[in-house]
């Protein structure tokens, strides 16, 4: 596993966490963070991926539910969910991630924490928010 990749990881285990509960404090969190990457370059991505996405929620939160056909995030395995809203940031609100790097390290997440069919949702879904909208002809 790639240093990134696992700050990628741990940014994970934090979005999960506030989903279940969002009463965490900040040094709390930065504790957890600082315990598990033990470089604060790596620390500093993992907090920015969690910053962005809560920043963005909303918005990442209905381009997901667009793209989920048949879907909603409320219905959703919480490990799912967080997986594509961390897919889903690096995708639509960073530059600083290739595309197919977010779309990849996405699968890989939920490969390793999802259900047997979490890699391919994921896939699908995330794959769909980085089409282009169709043109109105």
């Amino acid at each position: 596993m790639t240093r990134r990749s696992r700050a990628r990881e741990v940014a994970l285990q934090l979005l999960f966490q506030r989903d279940l509960n969002k009463r965490i404090d900040r040094a709390t969190l930065e504790l957890f963070v600082g315990e598990r990457l033990r470089d604060e370059t790596l620390a500093t991505f993992c907090l920015g991926l969690y910053d962005g996405v809560l920043a963005n929620q909303a918005d990442i939160d209905r381009r997901l539910s667009e793209a989920a056909e048949n879907w909603r995030l409320a219905r959703m395995a919480a490990v799912d969910r967080n997986v594509l809203r961390l897919g889903a940031y690096e995708l639509l609100h960073t530059s600083e991630t290739p595309p197919n790097v977010a779309l990849d390290e996405a699968i890989e997440l939920a490969r390793r924490y999802g259900s047997a069919d979490s890699p391919a949702f994921v896939n699908g879904v995330l794959d769909r928010l980085r089409q282009p909208p169709p043109a109105n002809a």
